[in-house]
């Protein structure tokens, strides 16, 4: 049996799709995964993301169990459903990035702002426990007990 034909051949064209849309890749083979830039600090770790002609609206930022979570929509704008469309490269839907934080972020210190198209998420740093010196006391010598 040749691999592009029966069985193997439909298996191979989901997993195809499944990876397409699980990396964000439009109709057209325009991915819609923001990109981003990641970059930190002695107090922060600074992402920036691409989101050329969305507005704040059309984006959500979550942080769950050290888990940031970007989505987003872009939509067709409305003038467009009304004209014959010859030609489009522009992609549109739901996107989704995920990056993973460090551990113990409070969600309530972290700030976003979006100016120009780039989305700037600021996520302060937890503060790293200090070393604690444990004082070694005597111990109580045990008893042998008679067997």
């Amino acid at each position: 049996m040749q691999p592009d034909f029966g069985l193997f051949g439909l298996h191979r064209e989901i997993d195809r799709l499944f990876n397409e849309v699980a990396q964000g890749i439009g109709p057209n083979g325009a991915q819609l995964v923001p990109k981003i830039d990641v970059s930190e600090n002695d107090n922060a770790i600074e992402v920036s993301a691409e989101m050329p002609g969305l507005e704040r609206k059309d984006v959500e930022i979550s942080i769950d169990d050290d888990m940031l979570t970007i989505r987003g929509e872009k939509k067709i704008e409305d003038d467009k459903t009304d004209k014959n469309v010859q030609h489009s490269e522009r992609s549109y839907g739901v996107f989704l990035r995920v990056l993973q934080l460090p551990p113990g972020i409070d969600p309530s210190s972290v700030q976003a702002t979006m100016s120009n198209g780039v989305l700037k998420i600021s996520i302060p740093k937890p503060a790293k426990p200090e070393p604690k010196k444990i004082e070694v006391k005597e111990g109580k010598e045990e008893t042998k007990q008679a067997a």
